[in-house]
């Protein structure tokens, strides 16, 4: 198809496409949390950039002073919760699946969904200040997506210690584990993201594409099977339990929670 440019603002997502770089602009003030509006703004806009041939890259960051603090809670309450989790995981699928090389470009509060989006994208710049976690086993929850594919970024070990205890990494403890690639000042984001893409804009499209085919082949035979597993498990173990329930009530009520251990 013909080059064409797009810009436009949903109400959650901003996209930019100047071919051959499509930028999605997480944009949902003030700390752009991912709910079930900008899940379906992201797989449509996914969806677009991925049958246009004249895109090769895809950037993804987040607007103000968050990347994003990570999947709505009130998402999870036990009414929304199934919806929710296809609605996340298509756009995560999405991602996985895509030919096009992705790009997260992280700062601030990266937790949660927020984390598992751009820890799944091919390549993470993030700003050593920035803040990762995932803090879902505070909720009394679990997060699917990282319980499947972290522990290949960083290990076994590490990411059953981030999964298990919640605790936030800086951008620098984030690089230094494996799960972003550079970790660069604040001011030096933009400027290092853009110096990659010109590296990537240079290669041939079809190389690129297929080379990344090659490169998650192992991955992608155990991705898909793996996220059903932690899926099936969410929905028919652990949203049964008083402790996941009472963790998202707590949360939402602004109180301590109170564990009773079933």
């Amino acid at each position: 198809m013909a080059s064409t440019f797009v810009e436009r603002n949903l109400a959650r997502v901003a996209v930019n496409i100047a071919p051959p770089v499509a930028r999605l602009v997480l944009s949902h003030p003030p700390v752009n949390v991912v709910d079930i509006a900008m899940m379906e703004e992201l797989a449509q806009a996914l969806g677009e950039v991925e049958g246009r041939s004249d895109i090769s890259v895809v950037v993804l960051s987040g607007a103000s002073k968050d990347f994003s603090a990570g999947v709505d809670v009130a998402a999870h309450t036990p009414d929304k919760v199934e919806g929710m989790l296809l609605k996340f995981h298509a756009v995560i699928r999405a991602l996985v699946a895509s030919r096009k090389v992705t790009v997260a470009a992280v700062h601030g509060h990266c937790l949660g969904g927020g984390a598992e989006m751009a820890m799944v994208c091919d390549v993470v710049y993030t700003t050593s200040s920035a803040q990762w976690g995932f803090p879902e086993i505070k909720l009394g929850c679990y997060p699917p997506v990282a319980c499947t594919a972290l522990a290949a970024l960083v290990g076994q070990k590490r990411a059953a210690e981030l999964i298990l205890t919640g605790r936030m990494i800086s951008g620098i403890e984030a690089t230094e584990m494996g799960l972003a690639n550079r970790a660069v000042a604040d001011e030096e984001l933009t400027a290092a993201v853009d110096h990659l893409i010109e590296e990537l804009v240079g290669l041939s499209p079809a190389a690129l594409a297929i080379t990344k085919k090659a490169v998650y082949t192992w991955d992608a035979m155990h991705f898909d099977k793996g996220l059903a597993r932690a899926e099936k498990i969410y929905l028919e173990e652990l949203k049964k339990t008083a402790d996941a329930q009472e963790g998202i009530r707590a949360f939402m009520e602004k109180r301590a929670p109170k564990w009773v251990g079933k």
